[in-house]
């Protein structure tokens, strides 16, 4: 055996904790990168360096002190070593010479293997060639059908196609040069789609701009139709009721109403909206698009409500009216029919501009207006246009308000229209009574007016108590009731009856009665005019009833509401007390008629020495007159009427006679005068008592005649030739012969009185008894009057 050999220490220079760490790490197959780097950032590479040094020398002696360890078993293993060298050469040498027949016989079968093994790639490529054609045929087929989809002009199915490209076969298409070619059309052919329905779309924005006013006159006239159906369906109902209420028997009749489909007649294509909607939807841009519409159908509207100065309202109004009405209708039909595309907020957004602009625009356009027909037409229009929108479901408050809110001032245009008709029938008329040679002119003139005073046909040539003036009337009356009535009507108000008859009452009272008062007051009015007048001034009074009865037909008010005690005009009354006015107007036209014969008093000898045996030529006049002024009254006043014009000219008569004693040119007046006097009123009374009767005065008036209106006039003359003229004093016999006689008025007379002329020795040849008797009487009355003085 040997002895083991002495190890050696091997002398480090260092830190020794460090040097094993180091070891340690290495040892163990550490990375020693963190130690490197710690190092090099501690600026100390050297020590590092100079500690691997130390390992590797430390290392090197274990591997001395190993090998010295087992240097004998590794001598052993070196010589089997050799001999496994050995062993290998001979077998390398065998596997060399199997090697070289194995390579001989396989040569010719690796060559049939590499065949074998290209045919296999080749198929393969051939097959996956196949597959990618077939990819690349469907896709292009795909291709080829949207094109002829685009070019047919079906965009829906030329973007499903696209859709189904882009969806299932883009990403499996092998070729990527074909990939990327359709990567690139796909949106190039959306945009083209897109463009194309927009440019579509647009082309329908402007026919359906030019179309809107045909579909707004459209859908007008179908409400003008409705309307004019309502008004003969009241028409029919008016005239069933008149004849049940005139007794005429029961009216059974039938309404056929005719079904129109609205839809069918307002025709407007809206395919192009509902294509373009569809197709933004399928691009996913129908935001976009719904913008779109909702601007340009607002720039439209904004467009249409524009007017042209150039053009008057009156002939523009339908048209402006119509294009509004006709973008609305559209508008209506794309809310329920285009899925979306508008919302109700901006529907009802739209029309609140709308309305707002027309109601402005009618204000503005009524407010310069000065005749009433334009201010009718127009608003006649305007509610057919309320009424057809209102069928699609627009709120047309505000329009009726703004046509309401000119009642007054179409009104009061009307009645200043009346007021100059009126002007012109009154100045036209003759003042004649009317002479009716036709039947037509009857039922013209009196029965469509109800102004006949018997049921039964009268005798023509007919006259009537009224002149031209009434009928005219009438039909202005009339008139005014239909306009008033047209323009009340399809408004605001649903029961315009008691608006009608206040604005009736108006046109009565300050057109029609103060052009009559106006009439009657009028300097160059004579007798027979102003009888005349007042003539149809009753006519009229009495056809208040009428009037009243058309205007409450025409709103469709039953009869028997009008019928009622209290609803009568208040223009009756004021037309009675104008009737009134008139009569005593025609009283003072009669007196100072009567005044011109009574004139001639001043030329009666009131000193007359023979007794007279007639009356007074004047008297003979007067009478005349009378006679012919009653009896052309009979013909045309009522009977009141006529006693009381009979009765005021009497009493006038009669007041005129008393002041003849009394006037200053009247000295003095004998016996003789005054029986002159006596003849005078004796031929009155006959008169006044033969037509009291004989015009059938005494009918209506029991209580009292005619000839009572000569009371102070016969008082008078009674009393003057009165055998005891001082019993006047007497209050009894005063109370019961003389009560129409004033004191001072007698005292006066009485002064005046003479019995027999003043003339030498006159008192001493003719006087008798009883004339001084009589004279005495006189004295005594004149004295007693004079003390009661």
């Amino acid at each position: 055996m040997q002895a083991k050999p002495k190890r050696r220490t091997v002398t480090e220079n260092g830190d020794g904790g460090e040097d094993l760490v180091l070891a340690t790490s290495i040892g163990n197959g550490e990375d020693l990168a963190p130690i490197v780097r710690h190092a090099f950032e501690m600026g100390r590479p050297e020590a590092l360096l100079v500690q691997l040094k130390h390992v590797v020398k430390k290392k090197e002696v274990e591997i001395e002190e190993l090998c010295k360890l087992h240097y004998e078993e590794f001598i052993l293993a070196v010589d089997e070593l050799r001999g496994v060298l050995v062993d290998a050469e001979d077998l390398k040498s065998e596997l060399s010479s199997d090697n070289f027949r194995l390579q001989e016989v396989g040569s010719s079968l690796l060559m049939k293997l590499e065949e074998l093994l290209e045919s296999y790639s080749i198929k393969k490529n051939v097959t996956e060639a196949i597959e990618m054609s077939k990819m690349c045929v469907q896709v292009l087929d795909l291709c080829v059908k949207c094109n002829l989809h685009i070019s047919e002009g079906r965009f829906y199915p030329a973007l499903k196609t696209l859709d189904l490209i882009e969806r299932n076969y883009l990403q499996t298409v092998p070729v990527k040069a074909l990939r990327k070619l359709i990567e690139q059309k796909i949106p190039a052919i959306k945009l083209h789609i897109e463009k194309k329905v927009s440019s579509e779309f647009n082309d329908w924005l402007v026919h359906i701009r030019s179309k809107a006013r045909e579909i707004g006159q459209i859908a007008i006239g179908q409400a003008s139709s409705a309307r004019q159906r309502d008004e003969d369906l009241r028409a029919r109902q008016r005239e069933a009721e008149e004849q049940i209420r005139s007794g005429l028997g029961d009216c059974v009749y039938s309404l056929d109403i005719e079904e129109i489909d609205e839809d069918s007649v307002l025709k407007f294509d809206l395919t192009p909206v509902y294509r373009a909607y569809h197709i933004h939807t399928c691009l996913g841009i129908q935001e976009q698009f719904c913008q779109y519409y909702y601007k340009n159908r607002l720039l439209q509207l904004n467009s249409d409500s524009q007017l042209s100065s150039a053009q008057p309202f009156l002939e523009s109004h339908q048209t402006f009216f119509a294009q509004i009405a006709g973008y609305f209708i559209v508008e209506d039909r794309v809310l329920r029919t285009a899925g979306g595309l508008l919302s109700t907020n901006q529907v009802e957004t739209v029309w609140e501009t709308a309305i707002t602009k027309m109601t402005s625009i009618l204000e503005e356009h009524f407010s310069r207006m000065e005749t009433a027909s334009h201010l009718l037409l127009i608003k006649d229009y305007v509610t057919l246009v309320g009424a057809t929108l209102r069928r699609y479901g627009y709120q047309v408050g505000p329009l009726l308000e703004a046509l309401d809110k000119s009642r007054d001032k179409y009104h009061e245009l009307l009645l200043e229209e009346c007021r100059q008709q009126m002007g012109v029938v009154l100045a036209n008329d003759t003042y004649e009574q009317m002479v009716m040679k036709k039947e037509y002119e009857y039922n013209m003139n009196v029965l469509s007016f109800q102004l006949q005073t018997y049921e039964q046909m009268p005798a023509f040539p007919y006259v009537a108590p009224f002149s031209s003036t009434v009928p005219d009337s009438c039909r202005i009356v009339r008139s005014f009731i239909e306009d008033s009535v047209s323009y009340l009507s399809y408004g605001g108000r649903m029961n315009f009856y008691d608006v009608v008859k206040k604005y009736l009452d108006k046109l009565l009272i300050d057109v029609l009665n103060e052009a009559l008062l106006k009439a009657i007051n009028n300097s160059n009015t004579g007798v027979s005019q102003a009888m005349q007048i007042a003539a149809n001034i009753t006519v009229l009074e009495r056809a208040c009833d009428l009037f009243l009865l058309q205007a409450a037909q025409r709103c469709g008010i039953p009869v028997r509401m009008v019928e009622r005690p209290n609803a009568c005009l208040t223009a009756r009354a004021v037309l009675k007390t104008s009737r009134d006015a008139a009569y005593e107007a025609l009283l003072r036209l009669v007196n100072s008629k009567v005044d011109e014969f009574m004139a001639l008093t001043e030329n009666v000898n009131w000193t007359v020495e023979e007794i007279p045996t007639n009356a007074n030529d004047y008297m003979h006049e007067v009478v005349i007159y009378l006679d012919t002024l009653m009896s052309t009254a009979q013909q045309i006043l009522p009977l009141d009427a006529l006693y009381m014009v009979g009765r005021g000219a009497l009493e006038h008569i009669s007041n005129t006679i008393v002041a003849a004693f009394l006037s200053d040119t009247v000295k003095r007046f004998t016996m003789n005068a005054v029986m002159g006097m006596d003849l005078d009123i004796k031929m009155l009374e006959t008169f006044a008592d033969e037509r009291f009767h004989s015009r059938g005065l005494s009918e209506i008036h029991k209580e009292g005649s005619l000839k009572e209106c000569l009371m102070e006039g016969r008082q008078l003359i009674n009393l003057l030739l009165s055998s005891q003229p001082e019993n006047f004093m007497n209050p009894v016999i005063r109370q019961r012969n003389y009560s129409a006689l004033d004191y001072k008025k007698i005292a006066s007379i009485c002064d005046k009185f003479k019995d027999s002329p003043d003339r030498l020795f006159g008192s001493l040849s003719n006087r008798n008894p009883k004339q001084n008797a009589r004279k005495k009487s006189m004295d005594m009355l004149k004295k007693r009057l004079r003390d009661f003085n």
